[in-house]
């Protein structure tokens, strides 16, 4: 394993990215050991300091494992150890968007059809306002992004379950990652947006049966156009 001299003014955080750019292609693989420190250090052409900072930082994040007396090595990588720097995560599989895909439509189908029948006119209205906020497109793609979130977030607080909010709550950051990774897909905005529609059109009917038939078809075109991606 050939690793690439940094400019010598690079931070720790420099350092960090790129070993994890090595880890990403496949240069680094989990279990493999790092070469010492000094060695290392040597290699990347940067300070001993700044490199023991930046494996720190990596061990924070479970990326690599530091072993008293025997050296560093890049973990299992497995994602119910790196939740919290799921950027990361999702970028070494495609799977984990599937999984979670998986989940969500166990679960918010049946969240929409609780909001069909709980839901007030105000957080209709507040529905509405995000669709208009989400037409900006693409181009302007955290506010379609927040848009997209808010959404969903008005419908798990109609349905009035605390139970099922927290949960829902507990895999919010998983679902802004995942939004990262999908929201690019080709004709998912376009879809997304129709979809939204729908799926308010059902919730002012208060019809829960549609409401949840809406939300499943939603999740189901995110699901087949990521599956396209992959073909």
């Amino acid at each position: 394993m050939s690793f690439q001299v940094i400019p010598k003014s690079a931070l720790a955080e420099d350092i960090v990215n790129h070993l994890l750019v090595l880890i990403r292609e496949k240069k680094l693989r989990p279990g493999d050991k790092l070469p010492p420190e000094r060695e290392l250090a040597s290699m990347l052409g940067v300070s001993r300091p700044s490199l023991r900072e930046a494996l720190r930082t990596l061990s924070i994040m479970r990326v690599v494992e530091l072993r008293h007396g025997s050296g560093t090595y890049v973990t299992a990588l497995e994602p119910a150890t790196l939740v919290e720097h799921l950027d990361f995560v999702f970028s070494l599989d495609d799977s984990t968007y599937l999984q979670l895909l998986e989940t969500r439509k166990i679960l918010e189908p049946g969240i929409c059809a609780l909001a069909a029948k709980n839901i007030t006119q105000a957080e209709i209205s507040q529905l509405e306002a995000c669709i208009e906020r989400s037409k900006v497109g693409p181009q302007e793609h955290e506010i379609y992004l927040q848009a997209d979130l808010d959404i969903h977030e008005i419908i798990v607080q109609a349905a009035r379950n605390p139970l099922l909010s927290r949960f829902m709550s507990s895999i919010r950051s998983l679902g802004r990652a995942s939004r990262e990774r999908t929201s690019i897909l080709p004709g998912v905005f376009e879809q997304t947006i129709q979809d939204h529609q729908a799926i308010i059109s059902a919730l002012k009917a208060h019809d829960p049966e549609a409401a949840q038939a809406a939300m499943l078809t939603h999740l189901e075109h995110i699901e087949q156009r990521l599956l396209a991606e992959q073909d």
